[in-house]
């Protein structure tokens, strides 16, 4: 049994009160034989109004005072006056159907609404009530009011036929639209395809169905209108190629494949049927594989196009003297260009895998793409988790959680420091770096005493070294607090107190409470912290024996707490006029004994480091060119792929893929890598020390933690 809503029921129990309240209907007289008249019994009860003479003279002077009057508008409240008057009268409804149909026709579109509301509701069985309910739908489409619009209208084509039915369609389909309905607006839509009488029509039908699936209707209302549409339909056509192209998006390629196929069997002359040939092509290409074809994805324009070129520069570096064919998509740094490269890679040029790209947004939308399309990629960005994306997903590049570990490590076991204070740029560079770092140094024991942070743009460090040792806070030490007690004590006058609380102040020692401080920063910022730490009697030059013991005569102290800095890649700075980095060259004593970790050391004696090194210098000696990071990480993917395209001859995007899965101890520039079971590349980093001298690399034994995340 139905349960009625509310809302129905309330309708339902009205429409049984006019009923009960209408007078009976009378049997037409029968003939002799028992036989009913020519006249049948009526099809449907009919609500009658009461009929008032004075309330039908007074309708009739309304009608002669509306056909003076100088606007319809006018004409429409002299008949909305007997309405008033005569309520409940058919005179009452006559008067307020013919106002409502005034109001209709002067545009008053909003008033039209409102006589033909209270008509229809008052009495749904009117004579005029079509007509009343057409010209209702076709306000409440004009003032926006499309549900409504669209629920009248399409009620009151069903009953209709011919052009009436085929106008109504129309205008529901309007309406549909209007109210963003695209599925019903299409059903609609195709009707009317169906039904059109001559070719012009049907074009125009067809159209309309056109526009709706070109981004409005949705996949599953494109699909249930499809569903057992015969091919003769003018709108097959167009819905069954929407249908494929979807299908190439979700990369549904068996569905796809039987779609086109019986497309160009049912409508091989179809302007649609090139476009069908060659997606159909390029879903048959996605398995043909150019085992010797590598695809590239850069920014080789635009404002990214520096880095792009470094990276190219390792590429081919690594590529030259063999037989694989490189191919260079310029992604231009836009995340839509990235996608695109990514397909036609895989099926214009059939490569075997790709690398790139470098930029965040980039390279997450490359690895979509690759991984829909199963085809290996050795992307080479920074993006935490962009392996997540898939199997077919990997990455080659050194990652600021590698680095937090590698740092963390080195100092917590190779040093044995268990205190630390961070001291990060507010930046998320700065900050993830030194969550990183406190999580690392937790994760092995250690504790973080100290934390502080900066603007990116800041030069002077005075505030940030005062809190670090307790020397911005004073109210909060007690030694402090005891001076100042002390002074307050004495018999002196102002200046004489004020003298000597300075006197306490300058007395005060730094509460030194840690061993290292993080700085993730680039060189030309440490290099104005150092001194700023100095001045707090932060010791962070004492690695060396000599210098510790002149430190020891000059502030008369014996026992010496030191400190050491510790940093990440942006502490690698280019050589400046002396011929030592512009770190040491501008942080002078205040930055030795630190040590910071890096991907890549243009000075490491690591042999593929030194042989990577010496061939890129061989190979651009016409230029001033010097390899760096991003040229070695470049050159380490490259030269990845072309082992295992020359050794061991993969003939399918699995093949090379589970290659890469299984890479163990591949010797680089940047390290001995291999691939962990999320595809990082994993790989002992640089550890790098800082003296008077430069820049060293501290023995690869010690450089723990890997590239990976």
């Amino acid at each position: 049994m139905e349960v009625l809503s509310p809302l129905r029921r309330s309708l339902f129990l009205a429409l049984a009160l006019l009923l009960t309240a209408c007078p009976k209907t009378t049997t037409p007289v029968r003939g002799g034989d028992g036989v009913p008249d020519k006249e049948p019994f009526p099809t449907k009860p009919r609500v009658e109004a009461k009929k008032d003479a004075a309330a039908d003279a007074a309708l009739a002077q309304a009608v002669e005072t509306a056909a003076r009057a100088p606007d319809k508008k006018q004409a429409a409240e002299a008949l909305l006056t007997v309405r008033k008057t005569y309520p409940g009268t058919t005179a009452g409804q006559e008067a307020l159907y013919r106002a409502g149909v005034l109001y209709f026709e002067s545009e008053d579109y909003a008033n039209a609404r409102k006589s033909f509301n209270e008509l229809l509701f008052e009495n749904p069985l009117y004579p005029q009530a079509d007509d009343a309910k057409r010209k209702l739908a076709l306000s409440a489409l004009e003032v926006g009011a499309y549900r409504d619009a669209y629920q009248t209208l399409s009620s009151l084509a069903e009953r209709a036929e011919g052009a009436e039915r085929e106008k109504l369609l129309e205008d529901a389909s309007r309406a549909a639209q209007g109210a963003g309905m695209y599925g019903p607006a299409l059903t609609l839509a195709v009707q009317l395809a169906g039904d059109a009488k001559t070719p012009q029509e049907q074009a125009e039908a067809v159209a309309r169905v056109e526009q709706l699936v070109e981004g409005r209707a949705a996949f599953v209302d494109v699909a249930r209108v499809a569903e057992g549409m015969s091919p003769r339909h003018p709108a097959w056509p167009v819905l069954t190629f929407k249908l494929a192209r979807i299908y190439y998006h979700l990369r549904d390629w068996t569905r796809l494949e039987e779609t086109l196929n019986r497309f160009l069997q049912e409508a091989p002359n179809h302007p649609f049927a090139g476009q069908a040939k060659e997606l159909l092509s390029r879903a048959t290409r996605r398995v043909e594989v150019q085992p010797k074809t590598v695809g590239v994805l850069l920014p080789m324009s635009g404002r990214y196009k520096p880095i792009g070129e470094a990276v190219l520069r390792g590429v081919q570096l690594a590529l030259s003297g063999s037989d694989i064919e490189l191919i260079v998509k310029d992604t231009q740094g836009e995340v839509t260009l990235a996608g695109q490269a990514v397909e036609q890679l895989a099926f214009d040029e059939g490569a075997i895998a790709m690398l790139g790209p470098l930029l965040a947004d980039d390279s997450r939308r490359a690895a979509l793409v690759a991984e829909e399309l199963q085809v290996p990629l050795v992307t080479m960005t920074r993006t935490e988790g962009i392996t997540d994306i898939g199997p077919h997903v990997f990455r080659n590049m050194l990652t600021n959680s590698a680095q937090a570990r590698a740092i963390a490590d080195y100092a917590t076991n190779v040093r044995g420091f268990k205190r630390f204070a961070v001291l990060y740029p507010n930046i998320p560079y700065g900050v993830e770096l030194a969550n990183g770092f406190w999580d690392e140094v937790l994760e092995r024991g250690g504790t973080v005493r100290g934390a502080e942070s900066y603007a990116h743009d800041q030069t002077t460090f005075t505030t940030e070294a005062k809190k670090l040792v307790g020397r911005y806070y004073l109210e909060d030490r007690l030694d402090y607090i005891e001076g100042v007690r002390e002074v307050n004590s004495q018999d002196q006058d102002a200046f004489r107190r004020r003298k000597a609380i300075e006197k306490v102040k300058s007395g005060l020692e730094p509460v030194v409470d840690f061993e290292a401080i993080f700085i993730p920063d680039d060189w030309k910022r440490v290099s104005l912290v150092g001194p700023a730490l100095a001045v707090e009697d932060i010791i962070t030059n004492a690695c060396d024996p000599r210098d510790l013991e002149r430190i020891r005569k000059t502030t008369g102290k014996k026992d010496l707490k030191t400190v050491t800095l510790l940093g990440t890649n942006q502490w690698s700075s280019p050589k400046g006029r002396s011929g030592l980095p512009e770190l040491v060259e501008r942080g002078g004593k205040f930055v030795t004994c630190s040590v910071y970790v890096d991907g890549f050391f243009i000075d490491s004696q690591r042999p593929a480091t030194r042989k990577f090194v010496s061939a890129f210098r061989d190979a651009y000696k016409d230029t001033d060119k010097e390899p760096g990071l991003l040229e070695a990480i470049g050159y380490d993917s490259a030269l990845m792929l072309r082992q295992i395209i020359e050794k061991q001859k993969p003939r399918s995007r699995g093949e090379l893929r589970e290659a890469l899965v299984n890479l163990k101890n591949f010797e680089g520039a940047t390290g001995r890598t291999s691939f962990d079971d999320k595809r990082e590349a994993v790989k002992p980093l640089f550890l790098l020390s800082v003296d008077n001298r430069g820049v060293k690399e501290l023995p690869p034994e010690t450089a723990a933690g890997g590239s990976g995340s």
